[in-house]
């Protein structure tokens, strides 16, 4: 099973860009579709981007054009690029990875988006 580690997280104003970066170890990495969640405080753990072994992406609607999710199949690695971020990011942003038969998520990383 994939174990996953994601940094990059920190305290950062409105209108800049952060990326995040993800770790994964202990499996191929090419059998998963991986790509990132988030939990905002006092919410429900939402979606924001996924990406397959060959490149295809899903987004959250809302974040669609200022988020972007990538991979580096050679290295096993993911990232989530956030530009003009907003405090309404603010939250725990976990990498995720999942196959037929399972699905794994990080530790999480914390993002606070101050104005």
């Amino acid at each position: 099973q994939v174990h996953l580690e994601e940094s990059g997280g920190r305290l950062v104003p409105a209108g800049e860009s952060l990326r995040l970066s993800c770790a994964a170890s202990g499996d191929i990495f090419t059998r998963y579709t991986v790509g990132w969640y988030r939990l905002p405080p006092g919410a429900q753990r939402e979606m924001v981007a996924t990406i397959t072994s060959g490149g295809a992406t899903n987004y959250a609607e809302d974040l669609q054009g200022r988020f972007t999710v990538s991979r580096d199949n050679a290295r096993d690695m993911v990232y989530l690029q956030m530009n003009r971020v907003i405090p309404e990011d603010t939250a725990v942003y976990y990498c995720y990875a999942e196959d037929r038969s399972s699905w794994v998520m990080g530790e999480g990383t914390q993002v606070t988006v101050f104005s």
